[in-house]
């Protein structure tokens, strides 16, 4: 019998360089899209697949996302008192929707180290992973979805999205064998390859569905660039001795560490919401306008 998978892992410990100076004194994984912190999506979506039981790896100067999570006496009681109880509501379901403890990352020495450190709490059972920078949006979570593969399958589950050619160099690219749609067994997993040389476009989208023996690969992984440990390299080796799965999922997935995707997401957001589209909407028409007059001008100079 497969053992249903009732924990999650969220690896929230890097620096987030490619957002300084705004990642300076607070977590990349807390930047806002509108007024929602980008983990908390994260956060919402295992709760949505049914995972309450959730771990995040947390690093220096990340307090804030504990705070996150935690009750604020003081701030409920003023809404209270300013009878604000939808906010309050709001500010209360936060810090109730799951039960999230925490563990730091001493070192920062890649995903796969970060991964190492859930060892104790995932106590050999399957786990999810789901990183803590990428949002998917999708009508059916995404996490869940891989759930439904392991489910049918039994072994990891490797989440893909299809790419274009020219960005394959930005990920991890899977080959495989088809066993049913959106499904494959994996039998390649190659790092940024070059366009020339990728396997496929299908692409490691920022969650998983990992087993307990993936431990064991990532203690006898060596360390590759700039010293970390590759949770890649341990899948492949993983895959060279039992089934690893890959699950092409259904949703729109948003890279928070990548400015202009983190601009795109704000749009995104933005406009899926009735309290913010009606006005933020013909906005966006308006400067879609101004740009297009002024771009003839600009091609002619």
């Amino acid at each position: 019998m497969k053992a249903r998978v009732t924990k999650a892992v969220i690896p929230a410990a890097g620096f987030g360089t490619r957002f300084l100076p705004a990642t300076k004194a607070q977590p990349k994984e807390m930047l806002p899209i509108v007024d929602t912190p980008t983990i908390q999506f994260v956060v919402e979506e295992a709760v949505a697949s049914g995972i309450t039981d959730i771990l995040i790896i947390t690093g220096r100067d990340k307090r804030s996302i504990e705070d996150h999570f935690d009750r604020n006496l003081e701030l409920e009681r003023r809404l209270a008192s300013a009878g604000k109880t939808t906010l309050l509501r709001n500010m209360r379901r936060i810090s109730e929707m799951a039960h999230i403890h925490y563990v730091r990352q001493s070192e920062q020495l890649g995903l796969g180290h970060a991964i190492l450190q859930a060892r104790c709490h995932v106590d050999n059972e399957p786990f999810a992973v789901l990183l803590g920078d990428t949002i998917i949006h999708s009508e059916q979570p995404c996490v869940g979805q891989l759930m439904k593969v392991h489910e049918r399958f039994g072994g990891p589950v490797v989440g893909l999205e299809k790419v274009p050619l020219e960005k394959v160099s930005r990920y991890g690219i899977i080959s495989g064998s088809r066993l049913a749609p959106r499904v494959y067994r994996l039998t390649d997993l190659v790092e940024k390859p070059e366009p020339a040389k990728a396997p496929s476009q299908l692409a490691i989208g920022g969650r998983y569905i990992l087993t307990a023996e993936i431990f064991n690969y990532l203690e006898r992984a060596r360390p590759g660039k700039n010293g970390e440990i590759q949770l890649t390299d341990a899948l492949l080796a993983q895959a060279q001795v039992m089934p690893v799965y890959g699950h092409h999922f259904e949703g729109i997935r948003y890279d928070i560490g990548d400015r202009v995707d983190y601009l795109i997401t704000q749009v995104e957001y933005a406009l899926r919401r009735d309290d913010l589209r009606r006005q933020f909407e013909p906005y966006l028409k308006q400067r879609m306008r101004l740009l297009a007059k002024a771009s003839p001008r600009r091609n002619r100079t």
